[in-house]
């Protein structure tokens, strides 16, 4: 119901519209924000109906009172959407949580990605969490950079709220969502080439990194073991 009636008072919570603006005289703004100027009621109810619009009260407090000429139906739906999406985001973010293993294949990797993307997407929170087992736990780094891939690879959706730090046997890290943006179809294209580009080049370098530091402990046992097999040579 549009109204509710309280100790014989009718009480709105919604504006007046067209037959329901009983005043001599409105100040008419148009569809497109125009100031039309002060007309008589009757005039402006005349060219809402010859736009196929309604006449909708603004501000009933001023002198005449403010009315514009809108699709009262979208209108509505609008400031249901505008509201809807107030109170969501009055609402605490619900905090989710992924786990994973250190030693992790690919393919279980992206559906745990998909997951927080996911997550992300719907406005909640995620603690990301990496298990340390046996001998891991002497090398958290490795969990450290997992964190850090992960965080680059959903960077389109959520940024770094706690950064990766070690809790137990354990590696934590939050995510947060990111505010949503509306962009044209060809700007997300862009955006999504440039951000996959990005990524590449960071799994990239951090990949010849990897196999720079993997040679070079390599090249230092190799030596170690020549060293040791010349004394032994020596000693014989």
């Amino acid at each position: 119901m549009r109204r509710n009636i309280r100790i014989g008072v009718i009480i709105s919570d919604e504006p007046r519209i067209n037959d329901e603006i009983r005043v001599p005289q409105v100040r008419l703004i148009g569809p497109n924000g125009e100031q039309v100027g002060v007309i008589a009621t009757t005039v402006a109810l005349n060219l809402a109906k010859e736009a196929n619009l309604d006449l909708v009260e603004v501000a009933p407090n001023a002198k005449p009172p403010v009315a514009k000429l809108i699709d009262y139906g979208k209108f509505k739906y609008t400031e249901k959407i505008k509201a809807r999406e107030a109170r969501r985001n009055q609402n605490t973010a619900e905090i989710k949580e992924i786990r994973f293993r250190l030693k992790i294949d690919e393919h279980d990797f992206e559906v745990k990605k998909g997951h927080v993307t996911r997550f992300l997407n719907g406005g909640d929170k995620v603690k990301v969490t990496i298990m340390l087992r046996g001998r891991e736990q002497s090398r958290p780094i490795g969990g450290v950079e997992l964190l850090e891939r992960l965080a680059d690879e959903v960077a389109e959706y959520g940024s770094v709220e706690s950064y990766p730090k070690q809790e137990g046997r354990n590696i934590i890290m939050t995510l947060t969502p990111k505010a949503k943006k509306v962009h044209t179809q060809s700007e997300q294209r862009r955006r999504g080439a440039e951000s996959r580009a990005e990524r590449q080049a960071r799994q990239a370098a951090r990949l010849a990194a990897k196999n720079h530091a993997d040679e070079a402990e390599k090249t230092a046992a190799e030596t170690s073991a020549d060293q040791a097999s010349g004394q032994t040579a020596k000693k014989a």
